[in-house]
């Protein structure tokens, strides 16, 4: 399975290949983390990351609750 991308920051590297979005919903199945990201101009996306992905998001979010939704992420589809 290709994994898909998505980062809590903003990227220093190869920015113009990143999309940036507000996280709607997430959901853990299969053993993976989707997540579904509306960019501020477009339909949402389903991504399918890793949990050890996930964790690492999570942590860099800082949240005050336990749910991402709401949150502004950077991530790049590469399909699953």
């Amino acid at each position: 399975m290709n994994h898909d991308r998505i980062h809590a920051r903003e990227p220093s590297h190869h920015v113009d290949r990143w999309s940036v979005g507000t996280v709607e919903a997430v959901e853990r199945r299969d053993g993976h983390w989707y997540v579904t990201v509306r960019p501020p101009d477009g339909d949402p996306v389903e991504l399918v990351v890793t949990l050890a992905v996930r964790d690492l998001v999570l942590r860099r979010l800082n949240l005050d609750g336990d749910s991402p939704v709401g949150e502004r992420v950077w991530y790049r589809k590469h399909g699953g």
